[in-house]
């Protein structure tokens, strides 16, 4: 099986180098770039066609939310994980309307990115612990 290939971006270094320090432990996970805002998640996401974008919402000059779908178009196949601060339903919803499959806590991610990573490279939806207790099923249908 071929490891999942993941870009992480996020404009704080030391957070972005964190997420990328949990990924990298895993075996069947493989960080394969960096980015530091929303126009280099999505000029990196063409020309590496990551399986899953570990994506950053509020970032500087182009935000998570502005990336997101134009990640989708120039790499259809990846699947696209938020981790962010933001812990408001209105924007889980507005994350999933972009096109993401999977919404990270920051402040859960040392217990919850591996999981969302795993779920997401399956296709599959995720919330974060604090989110899904918050009776949020799919931010999609409303």
């Amino acid at each position: 099986m071929c490891a999942v290939r993941i870009l992480v971006v996020d404009d704080h270094e030391i957070v972005r180098r964190r997420l990328s320090s949990l990924l990298q432990k895993r075996a069947e996970f493989s960080v394969i770039s960096e980015g530091s805002d929303g126009f280099q998640a999505v000029q990196k996401s063409k020309d590496l066609q990551p399986d899953v974008v570990v994506l950053d919402i509020s970032m500087p000059g182009m935000s998570g939310l502005e990336a997101a779908p134009q990640i989708r178009r120039v790499a259809p196949d990846a699947e696209i994980l938020f981790v962010s601060q933001h812990d408001t339903l209105s924007m889980v919803r507005e994350a999933f309307s972009t096109g993401a499959r999977g919404y990270v806590l920051k402040s859960d991610a040392g217990t919850d990115l591996v999981n969302a990573v795993l779920a997401v490279s399956q296709q599959k939806e995720f919330l974060s612990g604090k989110l899904a207790h918050a009776d949020v099923n799919s931010p999609r249908s409303e």
